[in-house]
């Protein structure tokens, strides 16, 4: 079963595209529940999850901090996520719950360095949402946060996201050679959005040789 990867940067509305691709394709959407499903691998609290979304990015500062120095320890019941303190340790449960997913019924994945994790994979599209900076926080606006807000947001999100794909993987996330697309999702309609991902990533799973 084929499944996407999405990138998106603050702005380019990637949950919403995120969700109306997988409805079109008939597969679930995983942004929050992949933290749900590391920490579980992890041992770790049941309110830890929250601490790990991409919209909490003080703890993405506080990981980032503390990546000097640090050894893996080994998974204890009831650890919080101020005793969480490898790294790698995240970053391998994390890659576990994405290839385990891409195994099996494939899923539309919203962020967590999918396009790195799986690239090698050739059932899995990998996709950039992106745009200027500028026309992203003016989108968010639109969507209804106020502008200060819209401007901090960005800028927290993006830095954290840039530093996680940084750190573990050594890639930027803007490196079009990770995609098989790149969408300007300020340019176009979301609508338009998910139907260009939805028939890449049809055509995607059409075995070579067969009508697409």
């Amino acid at each position: 079963m084929t499944s996407v990867t999405i990138s998106a940067s603050f702005g380019s509305r990637g949950e919403l595209i995120g969700h109306g691709v997988a409805d079109r394709l008939g597969l679930p959407f995983l942004d929050r529940a992949i933290p749900a499903a590391v920490a579980g691998r992890l041992h770790l609290d049941e309110e830890v999850p929250g601490a790990f979304d991409e919209r909490a990015p003080s703890f993405w500062q506080r990981l980032v901090a503390s990546f000097s120095g640090l050894e893996t320890g080994v998974p204890v019941p009831g650890r919080s996520v101020d005793d969480f303190a490898a790294p790698e340790e995240f970053r391998a449960a994390t890659e576990a719950v994405l290839r385990d997913v891409a195994s099996g019924d494939g899923a539309v994945i919203l962020g967590r360095a999918g396009m790195v994790v799986l690239q090698e994979r050739d059932d899995v599209l990998r996709v950039r949402l992106d745009g200027p900076v500028e026309a992203r926080i003016g989108q968010a606006v639109a969507d209804g946060l106020d502008e200060a807000t819209a401007r901090q947001l960005q800028r927290d999100l993006d830095g954290a996201r840039e530093r996680y794909v940084s750190y573990f993987y050594r890639a930027r996330q803007q490196d079009a050679r990770l995609y098989h697309l790149v969408i300007d999702a300020t340019a176009l309609p979301a609508e338009v959005c998910i139907e260009i991902v939805e028939r890449a990533a049809r055509a995607l799973g059409v075995p070579p040789g067969a009508p697409r």
